[in-house]
């Protein structure tokens, strides 16, 4: 069976959820299509101990403040569960869940999305897919050959399962911090490898200000300016308390990337070796287009070629936080809305 709506958003997360508040602001019929099977996005699959780097004031979605935690400064994970739950139920959102998009193809003045209960017909197709379910994990040399358990940001929970054992986290961005510090205040015997000495932004910086600095860029670059480096010439990670509290202790002492992996553990270019029983990857992610596939969007580098949110090659398709290249701090929660907002100004007005 085939249903039909004028837009589809593919994905229920916070991307997802800043959409349809708009859309349903302009009267635009739609329809979120999430394959999880309760709300809250990535959110609900993190590490136990994962903090928000802004207050609760500065990480909300647009329409509806997320209120404060008691008792923390900085929300964890479980609370902004709680709030894309309340958010979506506050708007009466029509999000059908347990969906899995299959794929998108165009179908004449339509663009037909396959899934796992049906397809449906649409004018135009809003990508919320976001990161989470593409984690990156790097070619690094013997990464084959090592024995011990490897795992991935996404894979994370918690020091407990690591007690007793000698653990290396490998990444210098933010989730690779928090977790170095979430295992070092757990006295596990960690290593904490960054391919360059780690940037920590200023202790009085939080995400609103890493909001204001990717929005400057893109002003910047609009208008034809020099660079201002946004969120990058101001650092690498933010010192959230956990983190600011390991690396003032002196627990998180970064060494240099290792150059390849061994049976039984690490070895570093001057043939210094380790052994590992864990290596955790805090290495990034890339976005979830798979479900465009079939339009053929995909440039050399792997990327859609995108106006704002906006898909060069097809205008009826909008690709929302996914990053900086579809809106500045686009996967942000404080970040989301004003990208959100443009891209349902532009799917009602090509639908007029």
């Amino acid at each position: 069976m085939t249903q039909r709506t004028d837009v589809v958003v593919i994905g229920g997360g916070q991307a997802g959820l800043a959409a349809g508040y708009h859309l349903r602001r302009l009267g635009v019929e739609h329809v979120i299509l999430d394959a999880q099977t309760t709300p809250g996005g990535a959110w609900q699959h993190t590490w136990d101990s994962l903090s928000l780097f802004s207050p609760a004031r500065y990480s909300s979605l647009p329409g509806r403040l997320m209120p404060v935690q008691p008792g923390r400064t900085y929300p964890d994970a479980a609370h902004v569960v709680d709030y894309l739950a309340d958010y979506e139920k506050r708007y009466g959102l029509p999000v059908q869940r347990g969906v899995r998009v299959c794929a998108v193809h165009r179908d004449g003045a339509f663009l037909r999305v396959r899934t796992d209960c049906g397809d449906w017909r649409a004018r135009a197709v809003i990508g919320a897919t976001g990161t989470w379910t593409r984690p990156f994990l790097p070619a690094v040399p013997g990464r084959r050959e090592f024995t011990g358990r490897q795992l991935h940001t996404v894979q994370y929970r918690s020091p407990n399962e690591f007690a007793g054992q000698r653990v290396i986290v490998v990444g210098g961005g933010n989730s690779a911090a928090q977790i170095a510090a979430d295992l070092a205040h757990a006295r596990i015997d960690l290593t904490w490898v960054t391919r360059r000495t780690p940037r920590y932004l200023a202790d009085d910086i939080d995400g609103r200000a890493l909001f204001d600095a990717a929005t400057a860029r893109r002003r910047a670059l609009d208008e034809g300016r020099a660079d201002t480096g946004g969120v990058a010439s101001l650092g690498d990670i933010v010192a959230v308390p956990p983190v600011r509290a390991a690396r003032d202790a002196g627990l998180l002492n970064p060494k240099p990337m290792f150059s390849r992996l061994t049976a039984a553990g690490v070895e570093w270019a001057d043939t210094t070796a380790a052994e590992v029983d864990a290596v955790i990857w805090c290495t990034g992610f890339r976005p979830a287009l798979a479900p465009f596939a079939a339009l053929h969007l995909r440039g050399s580098r792997g990327r859609v070629a995108t106006d704002g949110t906006r898909a060069v090659d097809e205008p009826r398709l909008h690709l929302l936080g996914h990053g900086d290249w579809t809106g500045p701090a686009s996967a942000t929660l404080i970040g989301v809305g004003r990208p959100a907002r443009e891209a349902a100004r532009q799917i009602r007005d090509l639908l007029a």
